[in-house]
């Protein structure tokens, strides 16, 4: 919030004198923006909404008014959108939260402004108990996209603001929000290339799901403030003097890396914090003499600076030649610097630099007449595909688009050299529905760079691709598993429920008929009959295989002449044989399941095994947490089991995301009984009687159980694995650090393998 809000928090009086104050601010952030003319429009949305949420406080105390008005802020001043979303922006929850319509909207400010509202506008209503709501509210949002990506950047500068103030927020209603956030909201941003709002996201995010880890790096980056100014300032000025020397107008700065991506670094390859080498960027952004050089220019600065630094092979990176599917356009180099660390260097025009900052709202700035598709219109087209089918499930169409559009990218060619853009892992049938679903339907095989190669082939960038198609060839189930773009599946799947349907008709026709030919008029009792003599579940189970020729039906006469009172019946590879019990004899052999108390607010605290569980709990398999570790729980609302997952677990933070209402905060109690499997990884210097040492430590001093060890040696290094028990992560900490001290142990990390 900014200052001029700040100051006058405390000393409010008057709830309209306080907005006036909000709107003077809002104007003077939306000034770049906002032609005087259009104030007016402003002007009425603000007097509506203040109106409308007038004496409504938000969780923090203050005037529900601030939020609309923050979130306007944001979409003006770090967007850079104009009148229409500012007022959008001021609206976006009248409709949701007060006694306003839709209609009403639109007779006040016209059809355009009501649709963005729409979009905004939570769906509310009953729902199928296995969609989810999160889901659903996430797919209206982009049905939008098609007619106005104003909706999407509105929703993000909503998210922002929230994230912002999340603080006040019960942990249950944080943990959900920011599992949300990470997994759907900060990639968007991504998308749509609004770095700065990706950034904060991410951060925001971590600090809500893992507030210890965010508080020690934020602390560390704190203390590393005063040092590492002085390393860029060492760096800079070498640069400095030879840009200026050659005529160039150029601002430059260094920034550190955000506490998400030194996080996620630590993770990812399993190092600490002092081991993260490049935490810090310099970024040059300059003013072109011309725009028509501006990417010559680019190369300019990179070889003066390469003069200066020796730069490293394998790290440029070329998004001038190839700017990004969010459009953002930058060269980046890493270099050697002065100190012996590598610092990575970003080449931006101003232009560049507005763009990756602002995203979309800058792309569209300066997109002029005749200059093409860009990546970000293909995107956006993709995105249209995807939501072409309305009877999809949502949680399916979620995953999806995180799938599709939030992965690393190749550029492969067509036969002709146009240049086609896919995820990463993409395969030849990607590629081949990617030109067409005709071409894709017929595809038999391909040939990558002339060589001839299956349809499952792994595509890689720079890969020239040619179809190769037959009119004889069907389509397979089997080719689901070799596709990962959202429109090859949509297209199989498609293509195989039309295949289904036709195959369903003509199994109804065939048995039809030959019912008529035996005079039997076709009834639920003569398919009761039918049904289990065929081993089939349903109807149109009985139907397919009839039309696809499995099921004959040469001895229907004899099935239906058949008695059925004590036979056996197979039902999903089950057998239920037929009982004459009474329905009364029945209900009292069974039990009835007693539902037990359960509160999504409260902690959920794990007990010993040696004690009685409140609820049922089961350890998730993908990332096998154990006591002590940062855990959060997810209780399925059909049963009374809770499954814990660590809290960095990517199947948690998705279900964070999905189902965000049956996640729970959970505590460790202290563990006497329960024993964990941990894995560790070490490494070190070989020499004789190393691998007693380890073994020793582990069996006799710190009483664990181990149950594989793997050491191997080469050239007077080993590597090894151990797996062992443990009652609690403060008794794996003591272990790696006693281990650590045994003389040529270099290195031991837990190995923590966690799979999607």
């Amino acid at each position: 919030m900014s200052g001029i809000i700040t100051d006058i928090k405390t000393n409010i009086t008057d709830e309209d004198a306080y907005a006036e104050k909000l709107y003077e601010d809002l104007i003077a952030s939306c000034s770049q923006h906002v032609k005087k003319k259009d104030l007016k429009l402003v002007r009425k949305a603000f007097d509506l909404a203040k109106e409308s949420h007038k004496g409504v406080k938000r969780k923090s105390g203050e005037p529900y008014i601030v939020h609309p008005v923050e979130v306007a802020k944001i979409v003006t001043s770090e967007i850079g959108l104009g009148a229409v979303s500012i007022a959008c922006a001021l609206l976006h929850d009248v409709v949701e939260d007060t006694e306003y319509t839709l209609e009403d909207i639109e007779h006040f400010f016209g059809e355009k402004i009501a649709s963005i509202i729409d979009g905004l506008t939570k769906i509310s209503g009953v729902f199928d108990k296995r969609s989810s709501l999160q889901a659903e509210n996430f797919r209206k949002m982009l049905l939008t996209l098609s007619d106005d990506v104003r909706v999407i950047l509105i929703k993000l500068a909503d998210r922002l603001h929230n994230m912002r103030t999340l603080e006040s927020m019960p942990t249950n209603k944080q943990l959900k929000i920011a599992g949300e956030t990470i997994y759907l909201y900060a990639p968007l941003a991504h998308r749509l290339g609004l770095y700065s709002i990706k950034t904060e996201l991410e951060d925001l995010s971590l600090k809500y799901r893992h507030p210890n880890v965010f508080d020690e790096i934020a602390l560390k980056i704190k203390d590393n403030e005063k040092k590492r100014q002085q390393e860029i300032n060492r760096f800079s000025l070498p640069i400095i003097e030879k840009l200026g020397r050659n005529n160039i107008k150029f601002d430059i700065n260094g920034r550190p890396k955000s506490i998400f991506s030194i996080w996620n670094k630590m993770q990812t390859k399993n190092i600490p914090f002092e081991e993260v080498y490049d935490l810090m960027a310099i970024r040059i952004v300059f003013k072109p003499l011309n725009p028509e050089i501006e990417k010559a220019q680019c190369w300019q600065i990179y070889s003066l600076i390469t003069d200066i630094y020796t730069p490293k092979p394998d790290r440029i990176r070329d998004w001038i030649s190839s700017p990004k599917a969010n459009g953002y356009e930058a060269l980046h180099t890493t270099v050697m610097g002065p100190n012996g660390k590598w610092v990575e260097v970003q080449i931006r025009s101003q232009r560049m630099d507005e763009i990756a900052e602002r995203g979309f709202a800058a792309h569209w700035k300066y997109k002029g007449e005749g200059s093409g598709e860009s990546e970000l219109d293909k995107w956006i087209k993709k995105i249209r595909i995807m939501l072409e089918n309305p009877n999809s499930d949502a949680l399916e169409f979620l995953d999806e688009f995180k799938m599709n559009l939030f992965a690393a990218e190749i550029m492969v060619f067509t036969p002709k050299g146009d240049l086609k853009t896919l995820p990463k892992y993409s395969t030849a049938l990607d590629f081949a529905y990617d030109i067409h679903s005709e071409i894709g339907n017929k595809a038999i095989g391909a040939k990558v760079n002339h060589k001839l190669v299956p349809l499952n082939y792994v595509l890689r960038s720079g890969d020239q691709v040619e179809i190769i198609t037959s009119n004889k060839q069907k389509i397979q189930k089997e080719w689901l598993e070799h596709v990962k773009t959202a429109k090859a599946k949509s297209s199989i799947t498609d293509a195989i429920k039309a295949e289904t349907k036709d195959r369903i008709q003509k199994g109804k026709t065939i048995l039809e008929t030959k019912l008529r030919e035996l005079k039997v008029q076709p009834s639920g009792r003569v398919l009761k009959k039918v049904l289990p003599e065929f081993e089939v579940v349903t109807k149109d189970e009985l139907y397919s295989k009839i039309g696809s020729g499995i099921i004959k039906l040469d001895n229907l006469r004899k099935i239906l002449k058949k008695n059925t009172k004590n036979k056996i019946i197979r039902y999903w590879g089950l057998q239920i044989a037929k009982s004459t019990t009474s329905n009364k004899t029945k209900k009292e052999n069974i039990a009835p399941k007693r539902k037990q108390k359960f509160s999504y607010k409260d902690p959920l605290i794990i007990k010993d095994s040696s004690e009685k569980e409140q609820v049922n709990i089961e350890f998730a398999k993908c990332c096998n947490p154990i006591p002590g570790d940062e855990v959060i729980g997810y209780k399925n609302p059909d049963i009374d089991d809770v499954l814990i997952h660590k809290a960095k677990c990517p199947n948690a933070i998705e279900l964070m995301s999905k189902e965000g209402n049956y996640i729970v905060r959970v505590k460790w109690t202290s563990q006497k009984y329960l024993s964990s499997l941990a894995k560790l990884s070490l490494s070190g210097i070989d020499r004789i009687g190393i691998a007693a040492d380890i073994t020793a430590i582990i069996s006799t001093e710190l009483s664990v159980n181990i149950r594989k060890i793997f050491i191997e040696t080469h050239d007077g290094i080993f590597e090894g694995e151990i797996e062992l028990y443990v009652h609690n992560v403060t008794d794996l900490n003591n272990l790696i650090m006693n281990i650590s001290k045994i003389k040529g142990v270099d290195s031991v990390k837990r190995k923590e393998e966690i799979s999607k």
